[in-house]
């Protein structure tokens, strides 16, 4: 069996072309481009971070900043509860766009799978698969909370007792490092747990219209037939991220920064750059159907679009 990478990337790249260019149908763009939207619902990862531990002053500043602020809040119980309040809305926020994204998942993949344009049919349709989608994200991030929680806490715990033990200012670098590489390491694997989920879980869902537990088994069953294709298809698609953001860029400027106006308004930066997330889920579709026909969801659906002979009359 060989895997391909440039392959099956240009039969997407081909597929999105035929679909929305051949003809362009702008009423199309709109509708694909909002299940496109939905589908992206979820997954927003930020990270940033101005200290600077060089500074034994600054490691201080770091490992005590859980009671700093604690103690900040219980001087300020006004914004302990608007703080509070925030957070629940955020959280049933987050939950509603999650379960709004695992649906719009199944209604744009079968967009590129027909060629179609629908949005009320695929919603019904995949009910159950989105909700089973909705269900693993979920539990996925609370996972990921509780993971990285834990590397905190540690830091913050581990960090106090080294500060106060008036150790060298070497000794906490050294422990900022190592807690770095492994909180590197954990991004890394459940990077490459969300990626599979979205891009080859799914479409098995979509396929055999079965639960997300059932596609994970199917998955992993794929993933023994080439796992190092299956890192490489994530770095690819690392370096076709950083390569799309590098072309934005590029787009705002040349358009005198009314392109990232556009960029701007949630929907409507969906729709203009339509193609690429149609050719990013059809490129998964093809990257998963070299493994075999029964990973093949545009084969499955041509077979399902042929009508059952009609016995002959007797």
């Amino acid at each position: 069996m060989t895997v391909h990478f440039m392959e099956p990337l240009s039969h997407a790249w081909n597929r999105m072309k035929i679909a929305l260019f051949k003809p362009f149908d702008l009423h199309k763009w709109f509708v694909v481009g909002f299940n496109a939207f939905l589908a992206g619902l979820f997954g927003v990862w930020n990270s940033g971070s101005g200290a600077r531990f060089g500074q034994h002053g600054n490691f201080r500043d770091a490992v005590y900043f859980p009671h700093t602020a604690w103690t900040w809040l219980v001087a300020h119980p006004l914004w302990s509860y608007l703080i509070l309040f925030g957070a629940v809305v955020m959280i049933a926020l987050y939950v509603v766009l999650t379960w709004a994204g695992a649906r719009g998942t199944f209604m744009l993949m079968d967009n590129v799978v027909k060629n179609s344009v629908e949005v009320a049919k695929p919603w019904r349709e995949y009910r159950k698969e989105g909700n089973s989608l909705f269900v693993w994200r979920l539990l996925l991030a609370i996972g990921a909370f509780v993971t990285f929680g834990a590397v905190i806490a540690v830091f913050f715990a581990r960090g106090t007792a080294l500060y106060e033990a008036d150790i060298s200012p070497a000794l906490p670098i050294g422990f900022i490092i190592g807690l770095g590489l492994v909180m590197f390491g954990l991004i890394v694997i459940w990077g490459y747990i969300h990626l599979f989920l979205r891009d080859f879980v799914a479409a098995l869902m979509y396929r055999d219209r079965i639960t997300c537990g059932q596609a994970w088994k199917s998955f992993l069953r794929a993933f023994g037939k080439a796992p190092f294709h299956f890192i490489g298809y994530g770095v690819l698609i690392f370096f076709l991220v950083i390569a799309f953001i590098i072309a934005v860029a590029a787009a705002g400027l040349l358009t005198c920064c009314i392109g990232f106006i556009l960029l701007a308004i949630p929907y409507i930066s969906t729709v203009v750059t339509l193609p690429v997330w149609y050719a990013y889920r059809g490129f998964s579709l093809e990257f998963l159907a070299q493994l075999g026909p029964e990973y093949d969801a545009f084969k499955r659906q041509a077979q399902d679009a042929v009508p059952a002979p009609v016995a002959p009359a007797v």
